[in-house]
């Protein structure tokens, strides 16, 4: 029983310790950067009408986002709580009016702006106060030991104590103690009090859940959707292609047994165009395989597969790989196909003589960039291959870009996050 209460009382104190050194550090680096971020923003945004705005609010919004997650993940390593985000992702290609305007209409901008004075006021108390509860008692014994004879000529004021002499210097210590005693107790609460109002201020509304929800079931359903198309793709192409094949084939060398022993010119001219089918079959195959999964993609990466594709587009090509590690499979599956559909659509419909694709990962997103110099013009609508591209994407969280004006040049930019490997 006395060991189990001296390591709670340890526990408590050293919680107690943790609070107040956390709390300090907190409120000393956020006030200012709160104030800084509060400010900066409403500047930027009031020079918008100026044409400066645009340029400098996605810069000045994306510190704010990168502000406000910093203090989500303290909330969850220091506090335990959990605050989620739900941002709309932006590209990184987009131009500087549609990131400035696609921000401004996020409602999680808003939140964020609307948190800031919140966090400059109630959330600088609520850090500061458990290490008032630790530090100011040390004063008070300070007094107890001495330090009361400085202020010897008039009294000081410690809390509600007037200090004038060594008997309310110890009235001082007095309280200083009980002091000390309510911050063992409550200073780890009071902690959790500072991290509850940021989740109040940050966490995204029921509507905004709902919208997120209901992205992720129409990307699943496209998932499904395109999962069944693929497998209805692979069966008539086998069916109409290496099937046939090999069903002719069979049929040839039912008549070369007929005929070997009556006229074996015609049988050997029957087992050549056999062996022709079987190559065309065999070839037809490697193709299918290569379809559903290139082993280019699965023995060597992303960076090398979207190399080994563009070897194979007529038209000249350039492709920057900046991948220091590999994403998972499926990731890398949905990247490469979603590369290939825009390079397709590029050699079909730009008429450029020229394309560079540039593949990079920062930041926990993979990005992809397919330029072309051709006359422009495209558009991610319903029935075009962009529009399955966005599809593709979406099962990911990934978004697509495009920016085509009329002559060109056109630049399509993908990115999904993810890590790694």
């Amino acid at each position: 029983m006395n060991t189990n209460t001296k390591d709670d009382g340890g526990s408590r104190a050293r919680g107690m310790l943790r609070a107040a050194g956390r709390g300090l550090v907190l409120a000393v680096a956020s006030l200012p950067l709160a104030i800084l971020c509060f400010t900066v923003t409403a500047v930027s945004i009031a020079l918008i009408p100026v044409g400066v705005g645009i340029v400098t609010t996605p810069y000045v919004l994306t510190g704010v986002r990168l502000f406000a997650n910093g203090r989500r993940r303290l909330a969850a390593e220091w506090g335990g709580v959990p605050i989620p985000s739900a941002y709309r992702p932006i590209p990184e290609g987009a131009n500087p009016w549609t990131r400035t305007f696609a921000m401004l209409r996020d409602p999680a901008t808003w939140r964020d702006l609307r948190w800031l004075p919140v966090d400059m006021t109630a959330g600088f108390l609520t850090a500061l106060l458990p290490a008032v509860l630790v530090l100011f008692p040390l004063e008070g014994f300070a007094l107890a030991l001495g330090l009361w004879r400085v202020y010897d000529d008039t009294p000081y004021w410690y809390g509600f104590v007037p200090v004038s002499d060594q008997a309310s210097a110890l009235g001082a210590a007095a309280l200083g103690a009980a002091l000390l005693l309510v911050a063992h107790r409550y200073a780890v609460s009071v902690f959790q009090v500072h991290f509850r109002l940021t989740r109040v201020a940050l966490t995204p509304s029921q509507a905004e859940l709902a919208e997120r929800v209901r992205v992720l079931t129409e990307t699943r359903r496209d998932a499904v959707d395109t999962s069944a198309s693929e497998l209805r793709r692979i069966e008539r192409d086998l069916h109409d292609g290496a099937q046939a094949r090999l069903v002719a084939m069979g049929m040839d060398l039912g008549t070369v047994e007929m005929l070997v022993d009556k006229d074996p010119e015609q049988a050997k001219r029957l087992l050549a165009h056999a062996r022709r089918s079987s190559a065309d079959a065999l070839a037809e195959l490697r193709d299918l395989v290569r379809g559903i999964h290139p082993p280019v993609l699965a023995e060597r990466g992303l960076g090398d597969a979207v190399r080994a594709l563009a070897l194979r587009l007529p038209t000249p090509s350039e492709v920057t790989v900046e991948l220091p590690g590999r994403t998972d499979a499926p990731v890398e599956s949905a990247a490469y196909f979603a590369v290939s559909e825009v390079l397709t659509n590029a050699v079909k419909h730009s008429g450029a003589d020229r394309v560079w694709v540039d593949l990079h990962h920062a930041d926990g997103h993979l990005r992809i960039s397919v330029t072309d110099n051709g006359k422009g013009g495209a558009v991610i609508g319903a029935g075009s291959g962009l529009a399955g591209v966005e599809r593709r994407l979406g099962t990911f969280d990934g978004v697509l870009a495009v920016s085509s004006p009329a002559g060109g040049p056109t630049m399509v930019t993908m990115e999904i996050p993810c890590v790694l490997s």
